[in-house]
């Protein structure tokens, strides 16, 4: 594509080019998508009415941003997205480490090389990707790795310690006509927060006390937890002063976006996946109130007072959750030659692995404290759902069975052929089983595994009696018995 473009600096003036700040180029592109109705951020759900308008207010207001919120709220994907409000491509000066102009170069470089070639000044096309620097911010980051430093080695070479020759450029320089994000803002040392005054201010920099100033053109955007977020730095006030908007970001606001999200991001489709005879072949079926007591798990968690809600709980935590029970029914079909598989309660045991490390308890995390906090989550989730499926006392008469001695054993050495057969000794449960099979969100899956359906409902229903205190259950060797 660039081969097509002007090569010198003499045929870019001929094609009519007209450079156009940073910011005055997001705001037009942005229009231009706002007018064909194409999507600005592909794939982020639940953000339409509440943070993408603040986002375009933003961009059309030639404003910097804060994207402020809690961890796993999309803030670094969104910010990364940015770069799709760019041209594909600009021209700049061929060989210029900070982007120069050719119509309006700001380094030395770019200058002498206008000056010694004139129209004939080699043009380089730069495409949006590379328009865009990233940096974390940590307590080591130093104001030489963002604005520069004097490079000796140059130094050594001959040139005069006063000269911009000798000078090494940092990422803000570096991402002249482009995009910088420093991320987790907050982390940064307050005396290097301090150091971008002047970038946001005045688009300047200076290095190292010598006369070098660079008029840079970029937009700065940051990202940031909350700032009462413990054990935490804070974003100085005057440099806060200087950002043009502050993007407040926030969890999905239904369980049903919730699901959307991890839908889209989770790894779901493994049955094209591996080499023949490592289970390649086996599909998950994953039916819909599994998918909600996972994501009413995260969402109790992010209520929860055993819970540290100024740490927050990532949406991450419902992707990993969901990513484990389907790995652990894909294993249940491998061993027990299922396919396809489905997902039971008892797989919920697999969320623990993935949780752990998600959560920050306001406890102590000592003598397996993390994982009976998960566990009630578990519990609470699919009390929860199960009441929004199933009236509770029409389920009298199987308590009733239950009650005259009978037991039902379910885990991941029990074959769904065999849960069928015990569900159909007792007409009750049979017919609550029906009943919630033929639900037209279970249809699809009732139709390719009857069977593992079948099964899942059963633990479905005895769980959610066990929660409700109708029934017991005890687990030994990888089974657990329900029983009154």
């Amino acid at each position: 594509m660039a081969g097509t473009q002007p090569a010198t600096l003499g045929e870019l003036k001929a094609s009519g080019y007209q450079s156009r700040t940073v910011k005055a180029e997001m705001r037009q592109n942005l229009l231009a998508k706002l007018r064909a109705n194409e999507p600005l951020f592909p794939g982020i759900i639940g953000y339409e009415e509440t943070v993408i308008p603040q986002v375009e207010n933003a961009v059309l207001s030639h404003h910097d941003m804060l994207f402020l919120g809690l961890r796993g709220q999309g803030k670094t994907r969104m910010l990364r997205m940015l770069v799709n409000f760019l041209d594909p491509l600009i021209p700049v000066i061929a060989g210029s480490e900070v982007n120069d102009d050719p119509l309006a170069p700001i380094s030395k470089y770019g200058r002498d090389m206008l000056e010694q070639h004139g129209d004939a000044c080699r043009i380089a096309w730069l495409p949006r990707e590379k328009r865009y620097h990233e940096k974390l911010a940590t307590p080591d980051v130093t104001i030489a790795d963002l604005v520069g430093e004097i490079d000796l080695i140059k130094h050594a070479e001959g040139k005069h310690l006063a000269s911009e020759d000798v000078m090494h450029f940092g990422l803000i320089p570096r991402s002249h006509r482009g995009i910088f994000c420093m991320n987790e803002l907050p982390d940064l040392s307050p005396k290097i927060q301090v150091g971008l005054f002047n970038v946001l201010e005045e688009r300047d920099v200076q290095i190292r006390g010598f006369p070098v100033r660079l008029d840079l053109d970029l937009a700065m955007v940051f990202s940031a937890n909350p700032e009462d977020y413990t054990n935490r730095g804070r974003i100085v006030t005057p440099l806060k002063d200087r950002i043009g908007s502050v993007i407040r970001t926030h969890y999905p606001m239904t369980r049903e976006e919730g699901i959307r999200i991890t839908d889209a991001n989770a790894w779901s489709e493994r049955h094209d996946d591996g080499e023949p005879g490592d289970g390649h072949g086996i599909r998950v079926l994953v039916p819909p109130f599994v998918k909600e007591v996972l994501e009413e798990t995260a969402r109790l968690a992010r209520s929860s007072s055993a819970i540290n809600q100024a740490s927050g709980v990532s949406v991450r935590m419902s992707i990993a959750n969901f990513e484990n029970v389907i790995s652990s029914a894909e294993r249940r079909g491998v061993v027990a030659g299922e396919n396809p598989s489905v997902p039971r309660i008892s797989d919920l045991i697999a969320v623990a692995p993935s949780t752990r490390g998600k959560i920050e308890l306001t406890l102590s995390e000592d003598d397996g404290q993390e994982d009976r906090v998960i566990g009630k989550l578990v519990g609470e989730a699919v009390k929860n759902i199960f009441s929004q499926y199933v009236d509770v006392k029409s389920l009298r008469p199987l308590v009733e069975w239950f009650e005259g001695g009978q037991k039902f054993v379910v885990g991941d050495k029990v074959a769904s052929a065999d849960y069928v057969r015990r569900i159909n000794e007792n007409a009750v449960l049979k017919k609550a089983i029906a009943d919630l099979a033929k639900r037209p969100e279970n249809s699809p899956i009732d139709k390719e595994a009857h069977d593992g359906l079948a099964a899942s409902l059963a633990e479905f229903v005895f769980e959610g009696l066990h929660v409700e205190n109708k029934l017991n259950k005890s687990t030994k060797g990888g089974e657990t018995a329900f029983k009154r």
